[in-house]
């Protein structure tokens, strides 16, 4: 066939498809059970228009003057992309006061970031980490399982001995408890036999020189009334702990180094649920990864209240970051079965409050996430309403909330985060670099609220 039909048949093909797909059903067809969809010409062209992915929000020039302004910090905290939904005005301030004073009265104060498969490997966590103790000193990694679940690129780990892994989320190879968790929603039990743990700091470049050295270690456990002993060293240092059988319940022994190191290794033997070891160097702000991967923020009840509450009590909590939401979007149809949700989340931050009284709690609403309608990679069409419902439900039960959503971008950024490398080809998870952005989009939206307090009390002592 001569090269010029070959043309005019395809032309005429194609002419033909986007004649069907003009007029084609918008919300196409049902054959039996099946589903057909037409994309029309117009829908096509729509959706391969990329939509700019901007870098972290610079100050715009006609600001310079006005960026030590109440008014101008005021407007980005309270409208925008990177905005905070919040119960009150001044929600954070308690939290900002204990990180201002935590370096001068020799506080760790901590954050714990929980979160779904998004934060895994320290990522977002990492990225607000350096900024927090940049701003108001401290170091470390912060919290850890005894033995690693999932791999962090901020510190290395590895584990022996016989424990057993009791943990409230997860697949049905996982064991369950009544509620013996821990702050970590998870934990190991030691039956009277022995186990360690080492930790090394990474010695990769781009971990933040902070995070590689440590001094200060502690153990929170419950030794349910058992005999525990455990013993910590490294190259210049070893020190012993151990409880009686009358010193049952839920405890942690902390051992204070007089030089920071970067490895050491935890033995311990008996009986106790092992909750999680707490990795700092020096007084100030502790960021703590903890993902649940496979998790809808649902969990927190699981842990008896008094149970949550006495492991709290032997840390310094100011702030808790609940990222979630995530992998209840494909299952979520209805806005009857959002607001079933969204009561469930408020149970959890309600409960919360009443472990952890002294912090503040910051829900992170989900990413923007891609799914193929008629033909075409779109926002699923229930994240709109489900962010809304979150802010809501999170400002109506005491937390403040901030959207990832709108921090990407919104209505289908998700595409072209993917096509820059910013998000993975399920078109839902994001890659390294995009989970940094995405931590320094939080610590900038973070930021923005410290400064307007600043101002604020500046204001107030002015007058």
């Amino acid at each position: 066939m001569k090269p010029g039909r070959i043309l005019t048949f395809f032309a005429c093909v194609i002419a033909l498809l986007a004649l069907v797909g003009e007029f084609f059903p918008r919300d196409g067809v049902m054959l039996g059970d099946t589903h057909i969809g037409f994309a029309s010409l117009h829908t096509l062209v729509e959706a391969r228009q990329p939509k700019a992915v901007a870098e972290s929000p610079a100050e715009p020039p006609e600001m310079v003057q006005a960026r030590d302004s109440i008014s101008y910090y005021r407007s980005l905290v309270q409208q925008g992309d990177l905005r905070f939904w919040l119960p009150e005005p001044h929600y954070l301030d308690a939290f900002w006061r204990a990180a201002e004073n935590a370096r001068r009265s020799g506080r760790t104060v901590r954050i714990l970031h929980y979160g779904d498969s998004q934060i895994e490997m320290d990522h977002i966590s990492s990225r607000l980490r350096v900024h927090m103790q940049q701003r108001f000193g401290g170091g470390g990694p912060g919290m850890v399982p005894f033995r690693t679940i999932t791999p962090s690129f901020s510190i290395s780990q590895s584990s022996d001995g016989e424990l057993t892994h009791l943990s409230s989320f997860g697949d049905s190879t996982v064991v369950r408890s009544r509620g013996d968790y821990g702050p970590m929603m998870q934990c190991f039990r030691l039956h009277g036999g022995s186990a360690s743990t080492s930790l090394r700091a990474s010695r990769s470049n781009s971990v933040d020189d902070r995070v590689k050295h440590f001094s200060r270690f502690t153990l929170v456990h419950n030794n349910r009334g058992n005999h525990l002993k455990a013993t910590l060293t490294d190259r210049q240092h070893k020190a012993s702990y151990e409880s009686g059988s009358d010193d049952g319940g839920i405890g942690s022994v902390t051992w204070q180094l007089d030089s920071s190191t970067n490895a050491v290794r935890i033995n311990v033997s008996g009986s106790a649920d092992l909750y999680c070891v707490l990795l700092d160097d020096g007084p100030g702000v502790a960021v703590d990864n903890i993902p649940m991967r496979g998790c809808s923020g649902q969990q927190f009840t699981l842990v008896p209240q008094e149970k949550l509450r006495a492991a709290y009590e032997h840390m310094d909590v100011g702030l808790i970051i609940l990222q979630f939401g995530g992998n209840s979007v494909p299952y979520l149809k209805t806005s009857k079965q959002i607001s079933t949700y969204c009561q469930s989340l408020g149970r959890q931050i309600d409960h919360l409050h009443q472990c952890c009284p002294q912090a503040k709690i910051l829900f992170v609403g989900p990413s923007d996430m891609s799914t193929r309608l008629r033909g075409q990679l779109q926002t699923y069409p229930i994240i709109p309403e489900l962010i809304d419902s979150l802010a809501s439900t999170a400002t109506t039960h005491g937390a403040a909330f901030w959207s990832i959503y709108h921090a990407m971008g919104g209505y289908n950024s998700m595409p072209e985060w993917t096509r820059q490398g910013l998000a993975g080809q399920d078109y839902i998870h994001f890659s390294q670099r995009g989970a940094d952005l995405m931590g320094d989009r939080l610590s900038q939206a973070l930021d923005n609220s410290y400064r307007l307090y600043l101002l604020e009390r500046k204001m107030k002592k002015k007058k």
